[in-house]
């Protein structure tokens, strides 16, 4: 197991911060990787589309001069999420314009990355792409990609089936490149248990939504706070893909969270709310199953010391 070179040395913690719909911003982002993850965002959080060149200049240009200033700090690099899917017509725009600003890695999702692949590769960058099953990360590394996001049982908004402990064991047996570890993965504990299983890296969504900077209403994020494990429902309802969300955000769309119809992969639209009225990601509010660990709403640096001090602590309880 090795990390990338872009990688190597410039992580406070192996952890990626996942892009989340609508909460990650430039200001969530550029905090996360000055205080050593990468952070990053959805192509898609940026509309209209020409405001996307606007989020890379400026996080871009802030990361530069954080470098330039503290060069011996672990400013880590950011990430672009691109979703591969017929519905999204901006694909090969976000991605032209990515490659013009040289993104140090894009995240992929759905359907295979080819085009990405190739796109950044032309400049250096990295892709890694989100994957459920052995079938799909096959067909990834047919692609090209430098590394596997495993989005495993439990992990916030779209989200497999399979527990971390089953999947990353099975895909090792065939690949030894990068894995990054995806599902109920919010302290630093868990960040060590995701190494200690196969992982390089582990990604981590729904512990930064409840942040300073992170784009989530006062309500979304109280919710988060008072939320258990056991108040997260996994439907495939909202977007035509199963993924985790709050049950408080459910019943507040007039909806029975014991009760969703089944959802409907055909219809699958990310400019619309899916087979329901109520939209993912604005009115149902995506987490994952360690939701129950967030205590209240701190910076995204807050939440990088203490992810820290957890991973510190855990590998000193191991070594004891």
């Amino acid at each position: 197991m090795s990390l990338p070179n872009l990688l190597q040395g410039r992580l406070r913690l192996p952890v990626i911060a996942a892009p989340m719909f609508i909460v990650s911003n430039p200001d969530l982002v550029i905090a996360q990787c000055k205080a050593g993850v990468v952070g990053s965002f959805p192509a898609l959080n940026a509309r209209p589309e020409h405001v996307l060149e606007e989020w890379l200049e400026r996080i871009t240009t802030e990361l530069d001069a954080a470098r330039a200033a503290e060069p011996e700090a672990p400013i880590a690099p950011f990430a672009v999420n691109q979703i591969v899917h017929a519905s999204n017509q901006r694909l090969a725009h976000d991605v032209e314009l990515c490659a013009r600003y040289r993104v140090p890695i894009q995240i992929t999702s759905l359907r295979a990355p080819d085009a990405v692949v190739e796109a950044a590769h032309s400049y250096g960058g990295l892709v890694f792409h989100d994957v459920t099953n052995i079938k799909h990360a096959k067909r990834a590394l047919q692609a090209g990609v430098d590394g596997l996001i495993l989005v495993c049982h439990g992990a916030g908004g779209h989200a497999g089936r399979l527990s971390p402990f089953a999947l990353i064991p099975e895909i090792r047996a065939f690949y030894d490149g990068p894995i990054i570890a995806s599902g109920s993965i919010a302290s630093g504990g868990a960040v060590l248990a995701a190494q200690a299983v196969g992982a390089d890296l582990a990604y981590i969504g729904t512990r930064f939504i409840a942040t300073e900077e992170a784009n989530a209403a006062p309500e979304y994020k109280a919710a988060l706070l008072a939320a258990s494990g056991e108040d997260i429902v996994y439907t495939d309802l909202f977007t035509g893909v199963h993924g985790n969300y709050l049950r408080s955000s459910i019943e507040a769309a007039g909806l029975d969270p014991d009760n969703l119809p089944a959802g409907d992969k055909n219809t699958m639209d990310f400019g619309s709310g899916g087979a329901s009225s109520a939209k993912a990601w604005r009115d149902i509010w995506g987490a994952g199953q360690g939701v129950g660990q967030i205590g209240d709403v701190q910076s995204a640096a807050q939440v990088v010391d203490a992810l820290a001090a957890e991973y510190a602590s855990a590998r000193q309880r191991l070594a004891a």
